[in-house]
């Protein structure tokens, strides 16, 4: 049984650290842990299926299973140990543990890592700044197409990064939410469409969809009441969403972007480069004035607008549970 008292205070804690610290440099973040763990079985399991189409799918769902059970095994495991030595200890480092899954100001802060070169004129700047959150190719990104990449990274991220830890973790505590983040991670890193991935990284990206799915359409909902709250076009932003919400290879991506876009008033997405070969995308959103740097600073007051909703949703949750 889940003491949702309990749960609303660590949820509460956590989302204010992250607030005010955002991701600690100084600490090796678990999900590095995680990405290493995936690193590691990846190899074994592929010298196991070697190029059999049938054995790399099989091997895909053998890492989903492995790397999602062993890291919520272990959350599991240390806070039940935290438990047994302490209710304090137990709350602290739950509370943390919530902390470490959130990136709202991590978020922010490594987008504006783009907006500053973007306002200095140093392209390279911004371009290279920009690779450290995207997937796609960054060397033929023109200025215009660096800020699209950072609006994108913040809508799209604004989900995954936020609202959807936020959601499994009221649901489940941070358990729960380190199963969340171990599928997330393995999506960013073998979820891909390309020759090496296609077959060996279906079950992880699979499983990500599936796991997004009520996530990404609750973050669209939260970001429109968001635009309306901070003054932007929320009107256009619902319209948009309606209009373009699967305007991606990716069930869930669009469902922020084409909210984003709207209230923005701006078009996101298009062709892109990934590891040298250009992939042809619809757009989402009206191109009814250009992007400009000063998006990335708009896109980020929609994800704190949007974080703050979505903790207000959890709270009220773990009320109404109570």
């Amino acid at each position: 049984m889940v003491d949702r008292t309990l749960l609303a205070a660590v949820l509460t804690l956590g989302f204010f650290l992250d607030q005010v610290f955002g991701d600690p440099q100084f600490l090796y973040h678990p999900v590095r842990l995680i990405g290493h763990l995936i690193s590691w079985l990846e190899r074994g399991i592929r010298r196991i299926c070697g190029q059999n189409e049938r054995r790399l799918l099989a091997g895909g769902v053998v890492l989903a299973v492995m790397v999602s059970g062993i890291t919520a095994f272990f959350s599991w495991g240390i806070l039940a140990l935290c438990r047994m030595v302490s209710p304090g200890l137990f709350y602290i480092v739950s509370a943390f543990s919530c902390y470490q899954l959130l990136a709202v100001k991590s978020l922010k802060t490594e987008s504006m890592k783009v907006y500053g070169p973007l306002c200095r004129g140093d392209l390279f700047g911004a371009r290279k700044a920009v690779s450290m959150i995207v997937g796609r190719d960054t060397e033929r990104l023109d200025e215009k197409g660096v800020t699209k990449a950072a609006v994108e990274t913040v809508a799209e991220n604004t989900s995954d990064g936020v609202v959807a830890p936020l959601f499994y973790m009221a649901i489940g505590g941070p358990v729960l939410g380190w199963f969340y983040k171990a599928v997330n991670t393995m999506d960013s890193m073998v979820g891909y469409k390309n020759e090496r991935y296609l077959y060996f990284g279906r079950a992880a990206a699979r499983l990500d969809d599936v796991l997004n799915f009520i996530p990404s359409r609750l973050s669209a909902l939260f970001m429109i009441c968001a635009a309306f709250f901070l003054g932007m076009d929320w009107k256009h932003a619902w319209n948009i969403w309606r209009r373009d919400r699967f305007n991606h290879a990716s069930p869930n991506s669009a469902q922020t972007e084409s909210v984003c876009a709207g209230a923005l008033r701006v078009q996101l997405a298009g062709d892109a480069w990934y590891f040298g070969t250009l992939y042809k995308k619809k757009t989402i959103g009206d191109d009814l004035r250009p992007v400009e740097p000063e998006d990335i600073k708009r896109a980020n007051r929609l994800l704190y607008g949007t974080a703050w909703l979505a903790l207000a949703a959890s709270l009220a949750f773990q009320a109404f549970m109570a």
